[in-house]
């Protein structure tokens, strides 16, 4: 059976730096054997948290508050490997501790092949009226639904999820404009425009893609006066954050006909609570942060793990290294 693989922009990748010095490598908050058979794999040392300790692979999105006091009770720790593509959690903590002989990688790209995946099929949904008919209770013979072969995608954000997204869409002969910061082309998109040109772009995409990094810039990068410029036919679909959009100008967007649709992966606030707007809009799908799951993901991990491992040890290239002043 085919296996999912890394998607990597090529600035992703970067020698050891140095000053950054290689040793033992704890793996906090929990350790998993997975995990640490990636770390003999690449011809790694595991052992527990102590002054000899050089690498850190933490595991945990949600204790990323605990990194901070690991940091600063272990000075002299090389390199740190998160588990997500996503940093925003971990942005306060890598700012207080931001120094040149601290090297951080996350999982940007490894896990780009799923949420493509899970975007694509966002954006099939809500093209093709799923939302709606799957809360019908009776047969309804009125005919709607939107076609995606050769319609305009826009993605917002440059990173392995856009990437693989494109080469998807492939077949549906779309043409694909991606937004992101710099004027570097993305391979494969019919045209790549930085964010300054985004307000231009809303108005021309049936649909509009959210792949973007949650950094200070980019929170509410999708509000009101946003989602007033899409397309009455246009679909909005969100695979990377949920503060990347204003939820309350969403509700209002899809409330008042302003947008056809949405499909969601992640929300703001998230978990979505019961009684939330959102749940009960007719034109609203929302999946609860599953892009990829746990049996997805863990065998990518596993080998960017062992590929930074292998770096550690001065065998080849970091991958997925972190700016952590620019917060992905």
């Amino acid at each position: 059976m085919a296996q999912h693989r890394a998607v990597l922009a090529p600035e992703t990748a970067t020698v050891r730096p140095p000053g950054v010095r290689s040793g033992p490598i704890a793996i906090l908050p929990e350790d998993s054997a997975v995990f640490a058979d990636a770390v003999a794999e690449a011809g790694g040392q595991v052992a527990e948290l102590s002054e000899h300790t050089r690498g850190l692979i933490w595991l945990s999105y949600a204790r990323a508050a605990e990194l901070g006091d690991v940091l600063a009770a272990h000075p002299q720790l090389a390199w740190v490997q998160l588990p997500w593509a996503g940093i925003d959690a971990f942005s306060d903590v890598l700012t207080a501790h931001r120094r040149d002989d601290l090297l951080v990688t996350s999982a940007k790209g490894a896990f780009a092949q799923p949420v493509a995946e899970h975007a694509l099929a966002l954006a099939l949904a809500s093209l093709r009226v799923l939302p709606e008919r799957a809360r019908a209770r009776s047969w309804n013979a009125v005919p709607a639904g939107e076609s995606l072969y050769g319609r305009t995608v826009l993605i917002i954000g440059a990173g392995g999820i856009a990437r693989e997204l494109i080469r998807l869409l492939g077949p549906f002969a779309s043409e694909t404009v991606v937004v992101r910061r710099s004027t570097d082309p993305v391979p494969g998109a019919t045209r790549t425009v930085t964010t300054q040109a985004l307000r231009n772009e809303l108005p021309l995409a049936d649909v509009v893609v959210v792949a973007a990094a949650l950094t200070g810039d980019t929170r509410h990068l999708l509000g009101a006066a946003e989602l007033g410029l899409m397309k009455k036919t246009a679909h909005l679909v969100n695979i990377a954050r949920g503060p990347l959009v204003d939820t309350d100008a969403l509700v209002e967007a899809l409330r008042s006909g302003t947008i056809a649709g949405a499909a969601l992966d992640v929300t703001d606030p998230e978990p979505l609570p019961q009684g939330h707007a959102l749940w009960t809009e007719a034109r609203c799908l929302i999946t609860p942060h599953m892009a990829d799951t746990p049996e997805m993901t863990a065998p990518l991990l596993a080998e960017r793990i062992r590929l930074n491992v292998a770096a550690f040890l001065g065998n080849g290239p970091f991958v997925g290294v972190v700016d952590t002043e620019s917060g992905y």
